[in-house]
């Protein structure tokens, strides 16, 4: 019980983050479920949770969506999430954490060679972006790291930005969510209080979330989220090795 309150105080708080941030959650909340289930029904539990909070995100935010922005990667979004998620009920389980923690790693070090270099991602890549975005979410749940990378520069604005990242990620959510589903239907039920609790934390970070997005830079928060993106990863590679 104690180990269950500690996750879901954590959730709370990284539920709250990534609103303003866009990304992150399932970053920051795998780990801590990682101490109770193994990758693959981490994974799929994170899901739910996930889309659980992007569901209230939008509904909280959907008067600045951009659906603009959310046209040009809807449809590579889906598509990638779902051979994703075909893909992570075939890859055995020190694997897939070795994958997850390499992408965690780099992507952080690409978008740091971005701000040295000056590069701008060119729109003619915004589908590479969601597909590649929405595979990474299907395959280990770490979508919103590279669908900001593009997603940033399309939308400056605070606001907006917060509110497209959400109808984005519910696309993927919803995506692979079935397919977890289908494969693993008895991992939802036997952690159904874990998962509860988890959605109930992360419905009430999206409260706390929106207060900051309105006082907070997205930007410190963002590179905060970085920090422990990279972190994440050299924990899924150390347990991975272990």
């Amino acid at each position: 019980m104690e180990t269950l309150i500690i996750i879901a105080i954590c959730a709370l708080i990284a539920a709250a983050l990534t609103v303003p941030a866009g990304f992150g959650l399932s970053t920051m909340l795998t780990p801590l479920v990682l101490l109770v289930v193994g990758p693959h029904e981490a994974v799929a539990l994170v899901a739910v949770v996930h889309a659980a909070h992007n569901a209230a995100k939008y509904v909280s935010l959907k008067e600045h969506v951009d659906f603009s922005a959310f046209k040009r990667y809807g449809i590579w979004l889906v598509i990638g999430a779902i051979l994703g998620a075909l893909l992570q009920n075939q890859v055995p389980q020190e694997p897939l954490l070795v994958i997850i923690g390499v992408f965690l790693i780099t992507l952080p070090i690409l978008t740091l060679s971005e701000s040295w270099t000056g590069y701008r991602i060119p729109e003619a890549n915004d589908r590479i972006g969601g597909f590649g975005s929405g595979f990474m979410g299907g395959l280990s749940g770490h979508q919103g790291a590279l669908r900001a990378m593009f997603l940033t520069r399309r939308l400056p604005d605070k606001m907006a930005y917060a509110a497209t990242a959400s109808i984005l990620a519910l696309c993927v959510d919803l995506s692979r969510i079935p397919v977890y589903l289908f494969y693993r239907p008895q991992e939802f039920i036997d952690h159904m209080q874990l998962l509860l609790v988890l959605v109930i934390a992360a419905l009430i970070g999206v409260q706390v979330g929106k207060k900051w997005l309105k006082s907070l830079k997205s930007e410190w928060i963002q590179k905060g989220v970085m920090l422990g993106i990279v972190g994440s990863g050299i924990f899924y590679i150390h347990q991975a090795l272990t």
